[in-house]
């Protein structure tokens, strides 16, 4: 699979999900400021029409003015209902236009209208029943904007008032408002299209790099696989060709086959604890364990080895702490180090094992004496088959895992490891644990 199709086409992908994310939320942001802003501005005047059609409502019942149904509300000079009683009932507002319709659907009200006004706004006018009982906008005259509804006639069958207020002032507001948006709602998919951009780049930097390393990983390990398979294989089929020969005469062939064997067994025991570890799969058994007492019981092994080496090891552990950890992985942690300071380490050298606490953490320090590292080599020593001296490491069987597995093991105790160099030569291997 290529991979640059595939960098490509995911991030074109988390591209297009971050721009519509972007743009639905500012849409639905948009769509509420502008619905809410239309409600607010039109509250007052929507407001003022439900109070006039109640008004009519009630005195087309015989309630209140005495405009009952024998009682035009219109059928005066002025065509508004007289001032209101004693009991206090509001007056019509200034600001509606009452319009009224016969049955034939003409307006008769011309006089209260002015006739200037319905020549030059309403002569044009139809009624349009879709505004009985619902508060509606309509256009007069092509270029004036009127909020209006319609109440049935109190006295007058099939007649109707349609209740008129100019909201010019408001809906020049509400288009504006609306030009806004549409400028922003551009300029914003703009700034998304690169927003979306730089930050699927951003998403895709973890994504390649697990991908790098996961094919460095492949690559490393088939590579570590191979080379003893080969070796086994060319063996046993130098063994195959002479098969007169007795055991005895193979021994040597026999002893390298299960030697590569046992690193390979090494080899994928390695690489599934890793594996493992990065699937979580692996949980720890954490119990009380004193600190001192653990490393001592670990290293007493190891310091028979470094006796027979010529090398010398010491400890000290002046820790007197308990702390919670797996018994069974921060054996392996030990056994990891212990092993790499006595392969590289040479005659007379020093293997050293500390503990302490500082600063309520548990320390653990194994220092070497040996060959050291570099400076490049020291950032890079706990990735995966990693080895400064890949002959050496053939040699002493380092597969370049080791690190790697002990890394984790701290990690996973929410530690952590770090190696330094020893003065004047040698590694310093610094482990600090919760306690």
């Amino acid at each position: 699979m290529n991979k640059n199709k595939v960098i490509r086409s995911q991030q074109l992908r988390f591209m297009v999900y971050t721009l519509i994310a972007f743009t639905l939320l500012f849409g639905i942001f948009g769509t509420i400021i502008f619905s809410q802003i239309k409600t607010t501005l039109y509250a007052k005047t929507d407001n003022d029409l439900n109070n006039y059609k109640m008004m009519i409502e009630t005195d087309g019942k015989g309630e209140g003015n005495g405009a009952g149904p024998d009682k035009d509300p219109f059928a005066d000079k002025t065509g508004f209902p007289p001032p209101p009683d004693k009991g206090g009932r509001p007056v019509f507002n200034p600001r509606v236009i009452p319009i009224l319709w016969d049955k034939d659907g003409k307006i008769v009200n011309i006089q209260q209208i002015g006739f200037i006004n319905y020549e030059n706004y309403f002569s044009d006018m139809k009624f349009d029943p879709s505004t009985v009982g619902a508060i509606s906008n309509v256009k007069v005259s092509g270029s004036y904007h009127f909020r209006t509804i319609s109440v049935p006639h109190p006295s007058q069958a099939g007649a109707y008032i349609q209740l008129m207020v100019n909201v010019d002032s408001e809906q020049n507001l509400i288009d504006n408002f609306k030009q806004i948006i549409i400028i922003c709602s551009v300029i914003f998919i703009l700034l998304s299209i690169s927003a979306s951009f730089i930050l699927s780049r951003k998403m895709m930097k973890p994504i390649i790099r697990s991908w790098d390393k996961q094919v460095e990983f492949v690559e490393n390990a088939s590579h570590e696989l191979r080379t003893p398979l080969t070796i086994i294989q060319n063996k046993l089929e130098l063994m195959q060709t002479t098969p007169e020969k007795r055991i005895v005469d193979t021994f040597e062939n026999i002893a390298l086959s299960l030697s590569e064997t046992r690193r390979l067994s090494r080899l994928t025991t390695d690489l599934l604890t890793l594996a493992r570890a990065d699937s979580t799969e692996t949980q720890l058994e954490k119990q009380s364990i004193d600190l001192d007492e653990f490393v001592h019981k670990v290293c007493s092994p190891y310091a028979e080895i470094a006796e027979l080496s010529e090398k010398h090891m010491w400890l000290r552990l002046h820790s007197k702490t308990r702390i919670e950890a797996d018994p069974a992985r921060l054996h392996q942690l030990l056994v990891i180090l212990l092993d790499n300071a006595l392969k590289y380490t040479g005659k007379h050298d020093s293997i050293g094992i500390s503990t302490s606490v500082k600063e309520n953490k548990a320390y653990i320090e194994v220092s070497d004496t040996g060959i050291g590292i570099s400076e490049e080599g020291l950032s890079r020593i706990f990735d995966r088959f990693y080895r400064e001296d890949q002959a050496r490491s053939r040699e002493t069987g380092g597969s370049g895992l080791g690190l790697s597995i002990a890394q984790w093991i701290v990690d996973s105790h929410h530690g952590t490891i770090q190696a330094l160099h020893n003065q004047p030569k040698g590694m310093i291997f610094r482990i600090r644990l919760p306690k």
